[in-house]
């Protein structure tokens, strides 16, 4: 008996250790990440939001003190409103073409692509093989007054704007639908290849017509693609400003070209971090409602 209880003993202390290792596992795996988060994120937002509550008379040279100057996001979201709003109403524009572009060409991707499929994902994110700032130089060429499209909506006598693309909303809206439309195609990917094929076959059995059968099958459980590619394809979209830079004027410039241009020419870091942060929580909150209607929390 006390054989069998020394190797009951000695079989049963690893098993109790094992277990604690196995309950740190996740948490250890997560250890990396979290500190990148921390370090990366969490840090940098804390030091902006103490910048924001800077005394705004202060300057680089001099230093600024903190004087808990909470009017700098009055001050800042009573003269640029225009500029957040124009931001918003362009993301959100800019997301609803990639969704209406984007879903199709990954249903085909998807479900029609056979062996093509890696060719055609590949083709999908080639664009980012060169930076984002060549890409938008190179559609400021496109849109150009000489450009080709120009020239050929003037042969279709298709009225332009002032005569040209270049330097208007169009334009601005273009180069935003190109660059963010990858951030949409791939997780409408993602989701679209799980779909079984047989669920839509099944349906047609059932005599659904093709609308029923991408309403009803289709888009339902391919929510969470779409869910994540709007808000991949949004949050960028409202914070940038090299497409109104480039392919706008001084009328389409957003709020990131307002957040720039007082951090690097003007120096005035209150109000740009002011806007900054107010930028950050509009969008949060923003995203957090659309998640809650979407009904899609899991995706997060």
């Amino acid at each position: 008996m006390s054989a069998l209880g020394h190797v009951g003993g000695s079989t049963g202390t690893p098993a109790k250790l094992e277990r604690p290792r196995k309950r740190w596992l996740p948490y250890l795996l997560l250890l990396p990440g979290g500190l990148w988060l921390i370090l990366f994120f969490a840090v940098p937002a804390i030091q902006l939001f103490a910048t924001s509550l800077y005394d705004p008379s202060g300057s680089l040279e001099e230093g600024y003190a903190m004087t808990w100057q909470f009017s700098n996001y009055a001050d800042a979201a009573s003269e640029y409103l225009p500029h957040f709003m124009r931001s918003l109403g362009y993301a959100a524009l800019t997301t609803v073409i990639c969704l209406l572009l984007g879903y199709p060409l990954a249903y085909a991707i998807a479900l029609k692509g056979g062996r093509w499929k890696n060719l055609l994902l590949i083709c999908v994110i080639a664009p980012f093989f060169t930076s984002f700032l060549i890409r938008t130089l190179a559609w400021k060429v496109i849109l150009s007054d000489n450009g080709w499209v120009v020239t050929t909506l003037d042969a279709l006598h298709v009225p332009l704007p002032d005569g040209r693309l270049l330097a208007t909303t169009p334009a601005v809206i273009a180069g935003l639908v190109y660059n963010f439309l990858p951030f949409m195609v791939l997780p409408l990917y993602a989701s679209l290849e799980k779909l079984d094929p047989r669920l839509l076959e099944a349906a047609g059995d059932l005599y659904a017509r093709p609308v029923a059968r991408f309403t009803r099958v289709a888009l339902p459980l391919s929510m969470p693609g779409v869910v994540a590619g709007t808000l991949l394809t949004f949050i960028p979209a409202a914070g940038d400003y090299i497409n109104a830079q480039l392919l706008g004027t001084n009328r389409q410039y957003m709020i990131g070209n307002v957040i720039q241009s007082k951090f690097l020419r003007v120096g005035d870091y209150p109000n740009a971090a002011a806007l900054s942060f107010t930028l950050m929580a509009a969008i949060l909150v923003l995203v957090f409602v659309y998640v809650r209607r979407a009904g899609t929390d899991e995706v997060l």
